[in-house]
Protein backbone atom coordinates (compact mmCIF):
# COMPACT_ATOMS: atom_id res chain seq x y z
CA UNK A 1 0.00 0.00 0.00
CA UNK A 2 1.55 3.24 -1.37
CA UNK A 3 2.50 5.23 1.75
CA UNK A 4 0.20 8.43 0.93
CA UNK A 5 -3.16 5.87 1.48
CA UNK A 6 -1.76 4.22 4.80
CA UNK A 7 -5.04 4.87 7.61
CA UNK A 8 -3.18 7.66 10.54
CA UNK A 9 -2.15 6.38 13.33
CA UNK A 10 -3.98 8.37 16.31
CA UNK A 11 -1.67 10.36 18.54
CA UNK A 12 -0.34 9.44 22.17
CA UNK A 13 -2.61 11.98 23.53
CA UNK A 14 -5.75 10.59 21.22
CA UNK A 15 -4.61 7.25 22.36
CA UNK A 16 -4.95 8.11 25.88
CA UNK A 17 -8.15 9.68 25.42
CA UNK A 18 -9.57 6.62 23.63
CA UNK A 19 -8.71 4.87 26.69
CA UNK A 20 -10.09 6.72 29.20
CA UNK A 21 -13.32 6.78 27.58
CA UNK A 22 -13.32 2.70 27.26
CA UNK A 23 -12.70 2.79 30.47
CA UNK A 24 -15.50 5.45 31.32
CA UNK A 25 -13.38 7.94 33.08
CA UNK A 26 -13.63 11.24 33.07
CA UNK A 27 -12.00 13.33 30.45
CA UNK A 28 -7.76 14.75 31.04
CA UNK A 29 -9.00 17.86 32.64
CA UNK A 30 -12.49 16.90 33.71
CA UNK A 31 -13.27 17.53 37.31
CA UNK A 32 -13.42 14.40 39.62
CA UNK A 33 -17.03 14.11 40.68
CA UNK A 34 -16.92 15.56 44.08
CA UNK A 35 -13.49 16.46 44.40
CA UNK A 36 -11.28 18.53 42.77
CA UNK A 37 -9.25 17.82 39.49
CA UNK A 38 -6.72 15.02 38.99
CA UNK A 39 -4.27 17.94 38.02
CA UNK A 40 -5.38 20.09 41.01
CA UNK A 41 -4.95 17.92 43.59
CA UNK A 42 -1.28 15.94 42.20
CA UNK A 43 -0.11 19.83 42.22
CA UNK A 44 -1.44 20.00 45.59
CA UNK A 45 0.18 17.27 46.97
CA UNK A 46 3.78 17.66 45.33
CA UNK A 47 3.50 21.34 46.80
CA UNK A 48 3.06 19.38 50.79
CA UNK A 49 5.63 17.31 50.23
CA UNK A 50 9.53 17.69 50.68
CA UNK A 51 12.15 18.65 48.48
CA UNK A 52 15.03 17.13 50.63
CA UNK A 53 14.96 13.99 52.52
CA UNK A 54 11.84 12.69 50.73
CA UNK A 55 11.28 9.53 51.65
CA UNK A 56 11.14 6.28 49.90
CA UNK A 57 7.54 5.78 47.84
CA UNK A 58 6.27 3.09 50.38
CA UNK A 59 6.89 5.58 53.29
CA UNK A 60 2.72 6.20 52.79
CA UNK A 61 2.19 3.01 54.71
CA UNK A 62 4.31 4.81 57.80
CA UNK A 63 1.14 6.04 59.34
CA UNK A 64 -1.26 2.91 59.76
CA UNK A 65 1.95 1.61 61.81
CA UNK A 66 1.44 4.70 63.70
CA UNK A 67 -2.12 3.74 64.49
CA UNK A 68 -1.91 0.49 64.84
CA UNK A 69 1.01 0.54 67.05
CA UNK A 70 -1.21 3.09 69.25
CA UNK A 71 -3.97 0.95 69.03
CA UNK A 72 -2.42 -1.85 70.63
CA UNK A 73 -0.58 -0.16 73.30
CA UNK A 74 -4.74 1.15 74.81
CA UNK A 75 -6.56 -1.97 72.94
CA UNK A 76 -6.58 -4.09 75.97
CA UNK A 77 -9.42 -4.91 77.95
CA UNK A 78 -9.33 -3.85 81.64
CA UNK A 79 -12.08 -6.00 82.66
CA UNK A 80 -10.69 -9.11 81.02
CA UNK A 81 -11.36 -12.10 83.95
CA UNK A 82 -7.42 -12.84 84.22
CA UNK A 83 -6.22 -9.38 84.75
CA UNK A 84 -9.65 -9.59 87.84
CA UNK A 85 -8.28 -12.34 89.21
CA UNK A 86 -4.84 -10.93 89.12
CA UNK A 87 -5.90 -7.54 90.94
CA UNK A 88 -8.22 -9.94 93.46
CA UNK A 89 -4.62 -11.94 94.46
CA UNK A 90 -2.87 -9.43 94.73
CA UNK A 91 -5.17 -7.18 97.21
CA UNK A 92 -5.13 -10.67 98.65
CA UNK A 93 -0.99 -10.90 99.09
CA UNK A 94 -1.84 -7.40 100.21
CA UNK A 95 -4.75 -7.41 102.62
CA UNK A 96 -5.58 -11.28 103.84
CA UNK A 97 -6.94 -10.50 106.95
CA UNK A 98 -9.10 -7.49 105.86
CA UNK A 99 -12.47 -6.91 107.94
CA UNK A 100 -14.59 -4.22 108.60
CA UNK A 101 -12.70 -1.37 110.73
CA UNK A 102 -15.53 -0.19 112.83
CA UNK A 103 -15.57 -2.05 116.74
CA UNK A 104 -18.62 -4.01 116.77
CA UNK A 105 -20.10 -6.50 119.05
CA UNK A 106 -23.62 -7.28 117.42
CA UNK A 107 -25.49 -6.58 114.00
CA UNK A 108 -27.00 -3.34 116.01
CA UNK A 109 -23.94 -2.08 117.17
CA UNK A 110 -22.32 -2.22 113.43
CA UNK A 111 -25.74 -0.61 111.86
CA UNK A 112 -24.92 2.59 114.34
CA UNK A 113 -21.47 2.58 113.62
CA UNK A 114 -21.95 2.75 110.33
CA UNK A 115 -24.43 5.49 109.83
CA UNK A 116 -22.03 7.55 111.86
CA UNK A 117 -19.49 6.99 109.74
CA UNK A 118 -20.61 8.61 107.01
CA UNK A 119 -18.53 11.80 106.14
CA UNK A 120 -16.73 10.92 109.19
CA UNK A 121 -13.67 8.42 109.67
CA UNK A 122 -14.06 4.76 111.34
CA UNK A 123 -10.72 5.97 113.89
CA UNK A 124 -12.95 8.76 115.29
CA UNK A 125 -16.17 6.16 115.21
CA UNK A 126 -14.61 3.96 116.89
CA UNK A 127 -13.19 6.79 119.61
CA UNK A 128 -17.52 6.97 120.33
CA UNK A 129 -19.27 3.92 119.74
CA UNK A 130 -17.45 2.69 123.13
CA UNK A 131 -19.17 5.28 125.35
CA UNK A 132 -22.51 5.32 123.06
CA UNK A 133 -22.84 1.97 123.92
CA UNK A 134 -22.25 1.44 127.55
CA UNK A 135 -24.07 4.21 127.66
CA UNK A 136 -27.30 2.79 125.99
CA UNK A 137 -26.48 -1.03 125.92
CA UNK A 138 -29.60 -2.38 123.85
CA UNK A 139 -31.47 -1.32 120.66
CA UNK A 140 -34.42 -0.36 123.18
CA UNK A 141 -32.26 2.47 124.94
CA UNK A 142 -31.61 3.85 121.43
CA UNK A 143 -35.56 3.35 120.94
CA UNK A 144 -36.87 5.32 123.79
CA UNK A 145 -34.47 8.26 122.90
CA UNK A 146 -35.12 11.51 121.26
CA UNK A 147 -32.80 12.78 118.44
CA UNK A 148 -32.04 15.63 120.64
CA UNK A 149 -30.87 13.58 123.60
CA UNK A 150 -28.23 11.64 121.29
CA UNK A 151 -27.03 14.79 119.87
CA UNK A 152 -24.28 15.53 122.40
CA UNK A 153 -22.82 11.81 122.34
CA UNK A 154 -21.62 11.52 118.68
CA UNK A 155 -21.41 15.52 118.16
CA UNK A 156 -17.99 14.58 117.07
CA UNK A 157 -18.67 12.71 114.17
CA UNK A 158 -20.13 15.48 112.13
CA UNK A 159 -23.85 15.92 110.87
CA UNK A 160 -24.84 14.96 114.19
CA UNK A 161 -28.46 16.23 113.78
CA UNK A 162 -29.41 14.28 111.02
CA UNK A 163 -27.79 10.98 112.77
CA UNK A 164 -29.56 11.36 115.96
CA UNK A 165 -32.50 11.40 113.87
CA UNK A 166 -31.33 8.20 112.15
CA UNK A 167 -29.96 6.24 114.61
CA UNK A 168 -33.28 6.57 116.83
CA UNK A 169 -35.33 6.11 113.82
CA UNK A 170 -33.70 2.91 113.03
CA UNK A 171 -34.03 2.04 116.60
CA UNK A 172 -37.58 2.55 116.97
CA UNK A 173 -38.41 0.48 113.75
CA UNK A 174 -36.43 -1.92 114.89
CA UNK A 175 -38.13 -2.30 117.36
CA UNK A 176 -41.19 -2.25 116.32
CA UNK A 177 -41.52 -4.19 113.24
CA UNK A 178 -38.42 -6.80 113.53
CA UNK A 179 -38.60 -7.02 117.36
CA UNK A 180 -35.51 -6.20 118.71
CA UNK A 181 -33.50 -7.81 115.81
CA UNK A 182 -31.72 -6.14 113.16
CA UNK A 183 -33.48 -7.44 110.06
CA UNK A 184 -31.04 -9.83 107.38
CA UNK A 185 -32.54 -8.50 104.06
CA UNK A 186 -31.78 -5.93 101.57
CA UNK A 187 -35.62 -4.98 101.38
CA UNK A 188 -36.10 -4.76 105.07
CA UNK A 189 -32.33 -2.93 105.42
CA UNK A 190 -33.41 -0.55 103.30
CA UNK A 191 -36.64 0.23 105.42
CA UNK A 192 -34.99 1.62 108.34
CA UNK A 193 -34.16 5.33 108.58
CA UNK A 194 -30.95 6.37 107.42
CA UNK A 195 -29.95 3.13 105.93
CA UNK A 196 -28.79 2.98 102.11
CA UNK A 197 -27.16 0.02 100.30
CA UNK A 198 -23.70 1.16 101.09
CA UNK A 199 -24.68 0.47 105.10
CA UNK A 200 -27.00 -2.61 103.99
CA UNK A 201 -24.35 -4.04 102.34
CA UNK A 202 -21.51 -3.33 105.22
CA UNK A 203 -24.52 -5.11 107.68
CA UNK A 204 -25.14 -8.01 105.31
CA UNK A 205 -21.81 -8.79 104.31
CA UNK A 206 -19.78 -8.19 107.69
CA UNK A 207 -22.03 -10.00 110.29
CA UNK A 208 -24.60 -11.75 108.56
CA UNK A 209 -22.12 -13.10 105.72
CA UNK A 210 -24.11 -12.70 103.00
CA UNK A 211 -22.93 -11.02 99.67
CA UNK A 212 -25.72 -8.96 97.90
CA UNK A 213 -23.44 -6.10 96.84
CA UNK A 214 -20.40 -4.08 97.17
CA UNK A 215 -19.83 -1.71 99.63
CA UNK A 216 -18.86 1.52 97.20
CA UNK A 217 -17.46 4.11 99.61
CA UNK A 218 -14.96 7.20 98.61
CA UNK A 219 -12.15 4.91 98.78
CA UNK A 220 -14.16 2.05 96.53
CA UNK A 221 -14.45 4.64 94.07
CA UNK A 222 -11.73 6.10 93.40
CA UNK A 223 -9.42 3.10 93.36
CA UNK A 224 -11.96 1.34 90.89
CA UNK A 225 -11.71 3.91 88.75
CA UNK A 226 -7.86 3.99 88.76
CA UNK A 227 -7.83 0.53 88.05
CA UNK A 228 -10.36 1.13 85.15
CA UNK A 229 -12.80 -1.99 86.56
CA UNK A 230 -15.63 1.43 86.00
CA UNK A 231 -16.10 4.24 84.11
CA UNK A 232 -18.68 5.73 86.99
CA UNK A 233 -18.97 8.46 89.56
CA UNK A 234 -22.12 7.35 91.03
CA UNK A 235 -22.30 5.17 93.72
CA UNK A 236 -24.73 2.51 92.56
CA UNK A 237 -23.52 2.70 88.99
CA UNK A 238 -20.26 1.79 90.40
CA UNK A 239 -21.48 -1.21 92.34
CA UNK A 240 -23.54 -2.17 89.81
CA UNK A 241 -20.14 -2.41 87.70
CA UNK A 242 -17.89 -4.26 90.37
CA UNK A 243 -20.79 -6.59 91.07
CA UNK A 244 -20.43 -7.68 87.05
CA UNK A 245 -16.65 -8.60 87.09
CA UNK A 246 -15.96 -9.24 90.51
CA UNK A 247 -16.94 -12.84 91.64
CA UNK A 248 -19.87 -12.89 94.04
CA UNK A 249 -18.11 -14.95 96.93
CA UNK A 250 -15.70 -12.38 96.95
CA UNK A 251 -17.72 -9.12 97.57
CA UNK A 252 -17.44 -8.23 100.88
CA UNK A 253 -14.30 -9.15 101.36
CA UNK A 254 -12.94 -7.14 97.86
CA UNK A 255 -14.72 -4.02 99.17
CA UNK A 256 -12.77 -3.99 102.71
CA UNK A 257 -9.74 -4.76 101.14
CA UNK A 258 -9.79 -2.01 98.49
CA UNK A 259 -11.29 -0.09 101.21
CA UNK A 260 -7.79 -0.22 103.35
CA UNK A 261 -5.83 -0.12 100.06
CA UNK A 262 -7.28 3.44 100.11
CA UNK A 263 -6.21 3.80 103.50
CA UNK A 264 -2.88 3.09 103.47
CA UNK A 265 -1.18 2.48 99.61
CA UNK A 266 -3.94 3.81 96.93
CA UNK A 267 -4.52 7.33 98.99
CA UNK A 268 -6.10 10.30 97.31
CA UNK A 269 -3.24 12.54 97.33
CA UNK A 270 -0.01 10.78 96.30
CA UNK A 271 -0.55 7.52 95.99
CA UNK A 272 2.47 5.44 97.02
CA UNK A 273 2.55 3.81 93.90
CA UNK A 274 6.13 2.22 94.19
CA UNK A 275 5.32 0.36 97.44
CA UNK A 276 1.96 -1.09 95.36
CA UNK A 277 1.35 -4.96 94.52
CA UNK A 278 -0.81 -4.16 92.47
CA UNK A 279 1.28 -1.31 89.95
CA UNK A 280 1.82 -3.51 87.08
CA UNK A 281 -1.96 -3.22 86.37
CA UNK A 282 -2.31 -0.18 86.66
CA UNK A 283 -2.20 2.38 84.29
CA UNK A 284 -3.52 5.21 86.34
CA UNK A 285 -3.37 8.91 85.36
CA UNK A 286 -2.23 10.04 88.69
CA UNK A 287 0.57 7.42 89.32
CA UNK A 288 3.47 8.85 91.00
CA UNK A 289 5.25 6.01 89.68
CA UNK A 290 5.49 3.62 87.03
CA UNK A 291 6.63 0.52 85.13
CA UNK A 292 4.14 0.56 81.76
CA UNK A 293 1.86 3.24 80.65
CA UNK A 294 -0.34 5.66 81.82
CA UNK A 295 -3.69 5.80 80.44
CA UNK A 296 -5.33 9.25 80.46
CA UNK A 297 -8.79 7.97 81.23
CA UNK A 298 -7.54 6.45 84.35
CA UNK A 299 -8.73 9.05 86.47
CA UNK A 300 -9.96 8.79 89.86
Amino acid sequence: MARGNMPRQPSRSGRQEGARRAMGAPLKGAPLKGTQSLQGRHAKNASARPTTGRAPLNAEKAPKAVALKKKSAFGYDPLAPERVRQIIAGLDQLYPDATCALTHRSAWELLVATILSAQCTDVRVNMVTPVLFEKYPTVQDFAALEPEQLEPDIRSTGFFRNKSKSVVGAARKVVADFGGNVPQTMEELLSLPGVARKTANVVLGTWFKKNEGVVVDTHVTRISRRLELTKQEDAKKIEEDLMQIIPRQRWTDFSHQVIWHGRKLCVARGPKCADCALETLCHAADKTWSTGEIHPGAQP
